[in-house]
């Protein structure tokens, strides 16, 4: 019972220093298991796939990471890429050509949701997981009713090829996107004025403010950051499904999270890294991958994914940052 206690204990050290390294682990394990279950799961196409949908939930996790360092929390991810997705499907009407009034709609519409969001939690001082899923379930019902649920109209043909082409059989385009994603948002929170100001504030508001760091500006930038993320990520979610549906992509809002708290991200704030939520995103899609793969019943795959998920909690909880 001892020795038990002890690897535990030693795992769970190891995994606080080296979050990254062990999600990638645990990544490979799962992955590992899956096809010794099922082995027509490994194939070039089914490892692309997971590669692809795991570069598309980093993106979405971007914001969320700088949210979670600055001491937020944000749950209007996947509601505001399910508008960014009919939003973009809306203005390409299976037409190319229109990709930058797209992005510019999906962009603002992020901007307006993360600002909305920062006011709310930060000058209003409302609970920020209240009030982040209260105008996340807003904006659904407002996308139904201006949008639609189900158009049935399709993202431009060339675009739609940006993202689900795949190079030399497997290598998905989207990936071309992570050559300017990835780059953007390591400057963001390592190289540029605004992240270094988010760490100090993410880890003791009080002694930012006494060096005249503006702690709201901040943190309202860090939602409003996160929503420019998540609909962005809402509009390659369009071209990667061709079309669009409201609440398609509802559950990247919790994804998104738990990707991030399983890369290393402290739910106190002050410390994460996004190398860690991109090892972390590929957990999420390996686990659920997995469970596909075993073709379970909805409700086992939520008690095993649940259950799975707070393990992985408990394994990557990290001491609160110091506050005082």
């Amino acid at each position: 019972m001892q020795a038990d206690l002890t690897f535990f204990q030693k795992t769970k050290a190891f995994v606080k220093r080296s979050p990254t390294i062990m999600a990638v682990v645990i990544s490979f394990l799962l992955y590992g298991f899956t096809v010794f279950m099922v082995p027509t799961a490994f194939n070039i196409g089914a490892i692309s796939t997971i590669f692809m949908l795991a570069l598309l939930l980093s993106f979405a996790s971007a914001g969320q990471t700088m949210v979670l360092i600055g001491g937020g929390l944000d749950f209007t991810v996947g509601a505001v890429m399910s508008c960014a997705a009919l939003i973009t499907t809306t203005i390409m009407y299976s037409q190319d050509g229109r990709v930058l009034p797209a992005l510019i709609s999906v962009l603002a519409l992020g901007a307006a949701v993360g600002l909305v969001n920062g006011i709310c939690t930060v000058k209003i001082g409302l609970p920020a997981l209240v009030v982040t899923m209260a105008i996340g379930n807003v904006l659904t019902q407002l996308t139904f009713a201006f949008l639609g649920g189900n158009q049935g109209r399709f993202a431009g043909p060339a675009f739609i090829q940006s993202i689900v082409h795949r190079f030399f059989g497997f290598i998905p385009a989207v990936s071309l996107y992570a050559l300017i994603v990835f780059p953007l948002v390591f400057y963001i929170l390592y190289r540029s004025r605004f992240g270094r100001q988010l760490y100090l504030v993410g880890n003791n508001p009080e002694a930012a403010r006494l060096t005249g760091i503006n702690v709201n500006r901040v943190k309202i930038l860090s939602y409003v950051i996160s929503g420019m993320f998540s609909g962005f990520t809402g509009m390659l979610g369009a071209g990667l499904m061709q079309t669009a549906r409201n609440q398609m992509f509802d559950e990247y809002a919790y994804n998104s999270l738990i990707a991030v708290i399983v890369g290393g991200t402290s739910f106190a704030g002050g410390i994460g890294n996004y190398t860690g939520t991109i090892a972390g995103s590929l957990l999420m899609v390996v686990l659920n991958n997995m469970l596909t793969a075993l073709q379970l019943s909805q409700p086992v795959r939520n008690i095993m994914l649940g259950a799975v998920l707070v393990l992985l909690l408990v394994m990557y909880n990290r001491r609160k940052s110091v506050r005082q």
